[in-house]
């Protein structure tokens, strides 16, 4: 089987998983990428977040993360849905949230595509990854052209949107690489005006993650600085504002993927019943979730940050 053959066979194993968009990159040191990472890092933009430090030969170079690598494979994987809170008044968590975790969801099928690959030659060799690893998936993603990278930092496509996952197959097989795409962003700074905390950088295309609502809601192990009061927009784990809205959304489509999709109790959770919640009912509503990241204890300390407000 040619190169061009077993990409072809790939994408088509992928996009029956569900996957929606694939695309390769030529594994090899990205040295831009790099000198960004490490001026990002020096000027704290991560927080508290210390294992973004760790590792950082790994994060820009693939080949030392899977040994031989000459391929890094993009996917992604559409969360969007149009179901929603009922309750207004409610506490709001992040859409990509309201279903299963996606990271076991994905591992699941990247394993099923990995498994066929390896059926077709068995001399092939690589690693799966979903957000788990020091991978830079929005790098790689724009790199691949399954993008490009918003002015939010999102990766965003013309047709679909930004509301995917990234996952990614790195094999040591040489697979035809994609070419980039342009960035569509002009001159819209509608994310970078609708951010509550001015977490997006003035000029776009950089975030200062200590202050994202992401990160203060599920990265942030400390209490929530009083700095941000009246800016949480009522989100207790998540954030989907940058998203909702960039124009580039307007192509989303609902997802098919059954996981995906929220449970009748979550979308019925009234503002009370966020108040009230116990620890019992926080296992139970989130059993899978990836909302367990938080803890019952970051989940409650959001409720009160935000009712306090």
């Amino acid at each position: 089987m040619t190169p061009h053959e077993l990409k072809a066979a790939l994408i088509r194993k992928a996009r029956k998983l569900g996957f929606l968009d694939v695309r390769m990159a030529r594994a090899e040191k990205i040295e831009a990428e790099a000198v960004r990472l490490q001026e990002w890092l020096q000027k704290g933009y991560h927080g508290e977040m210390e294992y973004m430090e760790n590792h950082f030969e790994k994060r820009t170079d693939p080949t030392l993360l899977v040994p031989g690598a000459r391929t890094v494979i993009c996917l992604a994987f559409n969360y969007y849905t149009e179901a929603d809170q009922e309750d207004p008044d409610a506490p709001r968590i992040s859409k990509y949230a309201y279903g299963r975790d996606y990271h076991k969801v994905l591992k699941t099928k990247l394993k099923r595509l990995y498994t066929f690959v390896r059926e077709l030659d068995e001399s092939i060799e690589g690693r799966y990854f979903v957000d788990s690893a020091p991978v830079l998936e929005r790098d790689w993603a724009r790199r691949s052209g399954l993008g490009w990278m918003g002015k939010n930092t999102m990766i965003i496509h013309p047709k679909r949107g930004s509301y995917f996952f990234l996952s990614e197959l790195i094999l040591n097989v040489e697979l035809p690489p994609d070419d980039p795409i342009q960035d569509y962003c002009g001159t819209c700074t509608r994310c970078i005006e609708a951010c509550p905390t001015d977490a997006i950088l003035d000029s776009g295309y950089q975030m200062d993650g200590s202050k994202c609502i992401s990160y203060l809601t599920i990265e942030l192990k400390s209490a929530i600085p009083g700095k941000f009061k009246g800016k949480m927009e009522n989100y207790i784990f998540g954030c989907d504002i940058c998203q909702e809205v960039c124009p580039w959304n307007r192509f989303s489509t609902p997802h098919d993927e059954p996981d995906f999709e929220p449970t009748k109790e979550l979308l019925e959770m009234t503002e009370q019943d966020w108040k009230n919640l116990t620890e019992e009912e926080f296992e139970e509503l989130f059993r899978g979730s990836a909302v367990k990241r938080a803890k019952f204890s970051g989940i409650k300390r959001n409720i009160d940050f935000c009712n306090n407000q």
